[in-house]
């Protein structure tokens, strides 16, 4: 898979709540596919679903554990969204910065008028 794919696959499986949720969980720490079932109201498949996108896109991984099966978040794919996105978040932030200064003139402006 090429960089550009992989980056696909990340925000194809962002874009869905149910998968952030996942996400948002095991965050916390690991957990199988009932645990994460039981927040849903969701099928245990449906919910297998779910996290066979997100192990594609390399966000979450599974393991064995005896007859457990563990799924945990991996880091990798989001560092990579997150690098891509950083170039975005400097225009950004330039913006809010031109709007805070804009702001600051306005309401200096304002207490000026007033006195």
């Amino acid at each position: 898979m090429t960089e550009s794919e992989r980056l696909d696959a990340t925000f194809i499986a962002l874009a869905d709540p149910t998968r952030r949720a996942i996400l948002a969980r095991l965050m916390q720490g690991e957990a199988t596919v009932n645990e994460l079932v039981e927040p849903f109201q969701l099928s245990q498949p449906a919910i297998s679903k779910h996290i066979k996108m997100l192990e594609r896109a390399g966000l979450v991984s599974r393991s064995r554990d005896a007859q457990r099966r563990p799924v945990k978040i991996e880091g990798e794919a989001l560092k990579q969204a997150n690098e891509w996105l950083a170039p975005y978040r400097k225009v950004w932030e330039t913006n809010f910065a031109r709007l805070d200064d804009l702001l600051g003139d306005l309401q200096e402006a304002q207490k000026s008028g007033k006195n």
